[in-house]
């Protein structure tokens, strides 16, 4: 199993909030959010949502498709460690019409 994808929340944390000397409660009305909802999201609390990727994208000037990617890639990681085992795969067919 590869390596846990970054929470976009820490990348969001590490890259934005910190180089820039952001507060929570700034950057949080600077987003347009509740001190909460960012609170939770750097925190690894709750996932990326759309309405916060563009968001960010917009405050960053940064593609909202690369923050989306982010928790895409988070998302499948962690439904890969549960991955069903009841699953029947459908039949193939093979005839072929002509």
């Amino acid at each position: 199993m590869t390596r846990k994808p970054t929470h976009p929340g820490t990348v969001f944390l590490e890259d934005v909030m910190k180089p820039l000397n952001l507060s929570v409660t700034d950057t949080a009305r600077m987003l347009g959010v509740s001190r909460k909802t960012l609170s939770e999201f750097i925190n690894e609390k709750s996932s990326l949502s759309p309405e916060m990727a563009l968001r960010i994208s917009k405050a960053t000037n940064t593609s909202v498709e690369s923050w989306m990617n982010m928790q895409q890639k988070l998302t499948l990681w962690n439904a890969r460690k549960h991955e069903p085992n009841n699953v029947i795969p459908f039949p193939l067919n093979t005839a072929q019409e002509g």
